[in-house]
C-alpha cells in the first residue's frame, strides 16, 4: 500500500496508546522482520472489531511482539480471558512485560509451542479467534478453531491478499497456499465470510 495512504490512514482513527507506539518501535529496532507487526490502523480496526463482538474469550494464533494481542484484548468481556499461541520462546519475556504493563497478566495467558497441538488442549470456547501465523497451516489452524467457536463466533485470518500476489499468473509457493486456503474458505457453506481489504488482507468469517 502506497505509504502516503498508510499514513492517511493512520491520520484518521484513533490514536494508539503510548505502550502500542512503543511495542511498533522496538519491534522495528529488535526485530528482522518487523512488516509482521499489524500496525496502527489495523490495530485500531481489530481493536474495533473485538470491541463490537464482546467476546469472552479471544484465542490468537501468532503472537509475535504482542501488539494485536493488546489491540484484540481491548473488546474483551468483564473477566473474559485472551489466549495467544506463538512458537518463538525468546520474545516471552518481553511480550510478557508489555501485558503486565497494560495491566493484563491475569486476562491473557500466552502458550509457547506448537498451536497445531495446543489448540486442541485449551477447553475454552472463543468467540472471537485472530489467525496470524505460518501460512502453510491456516487451512490446518482454520479447521482446529471452527470447532471451538460456537455459532456466530468470528474467525479472523491474516494476509490474505499477500501483497497483491494472489493476483499473479506464476505464484510462488507461499502464495499458492494463501490462495488455496482463499478457495478453501470461499466453497466453505458453514460459514459467512468476506474478506477486507485492509493492509494485507483478513478473511472475516462467521460461523453459521
Amino acid at each position: 500500500m502506497n505509504e502516503l495512504l498508510i499514513d492517511y490512514l493512520n491520520e484518521h482513527c484513533d490514536a494508539e496508546s503510548s505502550l502500542l507506539r512503543r511495542i511498533d518501535r522496538e519491534t522495528h529496532l529488535m526485530e528482522t522482520m518487523p512488516h509482521m507487526l499489524s500496525g496502527h490502523h489495523q490495530g485500531r480496526v481489530l481493536a474495533f472489531l473485538s470491541k463490537l463482538i464482546q467476546p469472552k474469550n479471544i484465542l490468537e494464533i501468532g503472537t509475535f511482539t504482542g501488539y494485536a494481542t493488546l489491540c484484540l484484548a481491548e473488546g474483551l468481556a468483564p473477566n473474559g480471558t485472551l489466549h495467544s499461541i506463538d512458537i518463538n520462546e525468546e520474545r516471552y519475556d518481553r511480550v510478557s512485560s508489555y501485558i503486565k504493563e497494560a495491566g493484563l497478566k491475569d486476562r491473557i495467558q500466552l502458550h509457547i509451542g506448537d498451536a497445531q497441538h495446543i489448540i486442541p488442549e485449551l477447553t475454552e470456547w472463543f468467540d472471537l479467534v485472530f489467525i496470524d501465523a505460518d501460512k502453510k497451516n491456516n487451512q490446518h489452524y482454520y479447521e482446529l478453531v471452527l470447532n471451538k467457536i460456537p455459532s456466530g463466533g468470528v474467525i479472523l485470518i491474516d494476509n490474505v491478499l499477500w501483497k497483491g500476489k494472489v493476483l499473479e499468473e506464476a505464484p510462488d509457493k507461499q502464495t499458492k497456499q494463501v490462495l488455496q486456503l482463499n478457495e478453501y474458505i470461499t466453497k466453505d457453506e458453514r460459514v459467512e465470510k468476506v474478506i477486507l481489504p485492509i493492509r494485507d488482507g483478513i478473511w472475516m468469517i462467521r460461523k453459521k
